[in-house]
């Protein structure tokens, strides 16, 4: 008797900056969603896909979830609301030192899903082992998950324990996805990302959460390269002055980052053009928010 197949939309929900993409890059072995230490890096509802012999993972990472003060974060918090509605199993994803009457919050909008609810505490690397014990327990007192996996994304531990448990409790079911499929994410939306990671990364702390970027132009020349042009938006002058820097400095930073990484996504020679533009109070305007795809 064959084996039945198993197949599912497993959603990774938290608090923003608990490693949410960290883990679905892990289980994936390639990096499909950008990471940083900055909260709310995660804009879009992400598709990571798993497939096995005889099962397949369908990851669902959405933006942290947190109290909204403009129109894109209503937008975020909606994308993780509408990822509740189609899945089956969620993975809610903690850290040490996480306040719990915050995550207590999000832990109680769970109660009324008829689904499967396992609980991650990542970033187990940063605290001590005696420590980990009572963390557990308080969480137990909040909910009764079905498994409680302590992790730690970036040191890669635990992640095999966290992806046998999702096994275990997926549902039988078909091959939504061809077999190399990893992301139903197009690569325009990938190259904006990773130029959006860079500005992340590079800039100062009030730079990110006013930073959207959309790629204008893709031409593939016959040689195989492929010249990208893309527009980086601000809300402000000053915002604009520091993205591109002294004498252009830090555009071309961010540039030449951006541009390795692109490479690597793409498997051939980039070449990436970089334009900075104030669209001032584009988090609140409903139609930048439609044509940048955040709505």
């Amino acid at each position: 008797m064959t084996e039945s197949f198993r197949s599912g939309y497993v959603s990774l929900i938290g608090r923003p900056n608990v490693g949410k993409s960290t883990i679905l890059n892990a289980l994936l072995g390639q990096k499909i969603a950008i990471v940083s230490d900055k909260s709310q890096t995660t804009r879009n509802r992400i598709l990571g896909i798993k497939t096995y012999d005889n099962a397949q993972i369908i990851f669902i990472d959405t933006p942290g979830i947190h109290k909204p003060r403009h129109m894109l974060g209503e937008t975020m918090v909606r994308a993780v609301k509408e990822a509740l509605k189609e899945i089956d199993m969620v993975i809610f994803v903690t850290e040490p030192g996480r306040s719990k009457d915050r995550d207590r919050e999000i832990i109680e909008s769970l109660k009324a899903l008829d689904r499967p609810v396992m609980l991650a505490i990542n970033k187990i690397d940063k605290i001590k082992k005696t420590e980990l014990l009572s963390i557990i327990d308080d969480y137990k007192k909040l909910f009764a998950f079905k498994e409680i996996i302590p992790l730690s994304a970036l040191k890669q531990d635990g992640l095999d324990i966290l992806q046998e448990n999702i096994l275990k409790y997926l549902p039988e079911g078909p091959k939504y996805y061809p077999d190399e499929l990893v992301t139903d994410q197009i690569e325009r939306f990938m190259v904006a990302e990773i130029i959006r990671e860079k500005i992340m990364e590079k800039t100062s702390d009030e730079i990110p959460y006013s930073v959207a970027v959309e790629v204008v132009d893709w031409t593939e020349r016959k040689e195989g390269a492929v010249l990208i042009s893309a527009n980086i938006y601000v809300e402000r002058e000053g915002q604009k002055g520091i993205i591109i820097g002294k004498k252009g400095k830090m555009l071309k930073v961010v540039g030449t980052a951006s541009r390795q990484d692109i490479e690597k996504l793409l498997g051939t020679k980039v070449f990436l053009q970089l334009w900075v533009k104030v669209r001032r109070g584009w988090r609140d305007n409903k139609k930048i928010l439609t044509e940048l795809r955040y709505v």
